[in-house]
């Protein structure tokens, strides 16, 4: 993934960073959300009212105040609104991921070509009234393939993707460097955004900053940053999901308690809520609620800084990853719902393999890891983040590392707090936070760019793309990007993540369930999905 270059100029650099949306800052609201000025709507709507007006009322667990531009966000909040506010050519499924015809009229019969047409959905407008068409198409994918604009989703394009070709106003072709069937799916994360919108000067920022207009279900109405987003229906779709919802209030409550609280009870404000703590599952079950999880990528990861002897060392990460009691964390922290990393992937991805290295908790192992290491005394602060399931998994941690004679001291912070300090290229040791990749799908070649490449953040980060078994690596995944033999793309993957788990320079310790909660007198159509946020695309009221 060649998403960001040592001499970025500052401005653009901050603006790349927003694209995780938990590392950014909280937005300033764009002054063109006009309804934001009054201040936030009510967070106490029920829903109750009668007929199609009665408003949703949703609690995410994350905040709503990182990048909103299609093409840099990984924000929870911001991507699942951003799949109710815009369209791709295709969009996919929320659990099995597989693509559907969105703002193109059909899924091309041909993934194996180097070409795919599409023909534009008639009558396709956008939220301001104005037609969709094929400039649009092209307006994002050049953005996307710019060198010199720097994306996140330049990583999940730029190495299949030639170009993107209008043939008329309503038709498109697509001119791939190599068959790459698995881009289909991924056609779901370019959202096709209004070039007369966006193309004006300054409206990336606004972008970035909560401004909205897109081509789906449902129009931004207001956004409010860390506290709510507003919606409704879009009276001008004629796609295939339609909205029905006449008005959707999203609140943004990043602790658990109030978070349970809103939805809990006979006076719940909420009809459904995401990242739902295990401890209060059975209390929510015992209130009517219905309460189900989806197990996937999302993973507590260690990430270390190479160039901060002792961690350039491959045996001292390997020792730390060996010390940790992970079935105590899952059974303690995690109250059963997760598993110990035995590979990079989850156990449910379809690339699985176990890895050749597997850090079951032996701390004799990592004893003995440090001492051929010449490491004693080892001290280490733990850089974290301070999402709730990741500060409850923490102690463990800290006591397998003290129980192996390196003194360990934790340093949980706000999200945006520790990594402007990656991003500012303060010293560090060690850094625990959450990761999802598969907000973006479960193609492994991606989900794998997404975190490993010679110019990838994360690889900024860890300070390691430098090292030989990096760059060995790195020519590895490009090979098996290109391989068109499936089977053997698949294998190719497997092998490569074996160095990668061997390696341990970023590498989950857990990954765990995350639990959706919802009012199933009032709401129908709900699937749990095993990544953050909610897709209410073909949800209805009870």
């Amino acid at each position: 993934m060649r998403d960001v270059t040592p001499d970025v100029p500052a401005p653009h650099r901050r603006s790349f960073l927003k694209y995780t949306g938990a590392l950014g800052a909280a937005a300033a609201v764009s002054a063109s959300l006009s309804a934001c000025s009054s201040g936030p709507e009510s967070t106490n709507d029920t829903g109750t009212g009668g007929g199609r007006d009665r408003t949703l009322t949703a609690v995410i667990g994350y905040g709503n105040d990182g990048s909103w531009d299609p093409t840099q966000t990984a924000s929870a909040f911001c991507m699942a609104a951003n799949h109710h506010i815009y369209e791709g050519l295709l969009d996919t499924d929320p659990i099995s991921r597989e693509p559907y015809a969105a703002l193109a009229t059909e899924v091309p019969g041909n993934p194996d070509s180097t070409s795919w047409t599409f023909a534009l959905r008639a009558g396709a407008t956008f939220h301001d009234g104005k037609p969709v068409t094929a400039d649009d198409v092209v307006f994002v994918f050049e953005r996307i393939l710019d060198p010199d604009t720097q994306t996140l989703a330049k990583g999940f394009f730029a190495s299949w993707l030639k170009e993107v070709r209008k043939i008329d106003a309503q038709n498109v072709e697509l001119v791939l460097k190599f068959p790459f069937p698995e881009g289909l799916s991924r056609l779901t994360l370019a959202k096709i955004m209004p070039k007369h919108v966006f193309s004006r000067p300054g409206a990336w920022d606004d972008a970035i900053k909560g401004k909205a207009i897109g081509s789906g279900p449902y129009r931004q109405t207001a956004h409010h940053p860390k506290s709510n987003t507003t919606f409704e229906a879009f009276d001008g779709y004629n796609g295939p999901r339609k909205p029905a919802f006449r008005k959707m209030n999203w609140l943004t409550i990043v602790d658990a308690a109030p978070r349970v609280a809103k939805i809990s009870g006979s006076s719940a404000g909420a009809q459904i809520a995401d990242n739902i703590p295990y401890a209060n599952i059975g209390q929510l079950e015992s209130g009517g609620m219905t309460v189900a999880g989806g197990a996937g990528m999302n993973n507590l990861f260690l990430m270390f800084n190479t160039r901060h002897k002792p961690f350039d060392d491959v045996r001292v990460r390997q020792a730390l990853h060996y010390a940790i009691d992970t079935e105590k964390m899952v059974e303690v922290a995690l109250k059963g719902h997760g598993k110990p990393s035995t590979s990079f992937l989850d156990e449910a991805n379809p690339s699985y393999r176990r890895a050749k290295t597997v850090y079951d908790h032996d701390p004799d192992r990592a004893k003995a890891l440090l001492k051929e290491a010449g490491v004693k005394g080892l001290s280490i602060e733990i850089l974290a983040v301070n999402v709730s399931w990741i500060v409850d998994c923490l102690p463990t941690v800290k006591a397998s590392w003290d129980a192996i004679g390196v003194r360990t001291t934790l340093s949980p912070q706000e999200t945006t707090a520790v990594f402007t300090k990656m991003d500012q290229k303060q010293d560090y040791q060690v850094v625990a936070a959450a990761s999802n990749p598969n907000q973006f799908g479960l193609d492994a070649d991606l989900i794998m760019h997404y975190n490993y490449g010679p110019e990838n953040l994360w690889m900024r980060y860890t300070r390691w793309a430098s090292d030989p078994v990096a760059r060995q690596l790195f020519k590895d995944m490009d090979r098996a990007t290109r391989e068109p033999d499936p089977a053997k793309k698949k294998t190719m993957v497997q092998d490569y993540i074996d160095v990668v788990a061997e390696q341990a320079v970023l590498y989950p310790v857990v990954h765990n369930e995350l639990m959706t909660a919802w009012d199933p007198a009032r709401l129908s159509g709900i699937r749990a999905q095993p990544y953050p946020g909610i897709n209410l695309l073909q949800a209805k009221w009870a």
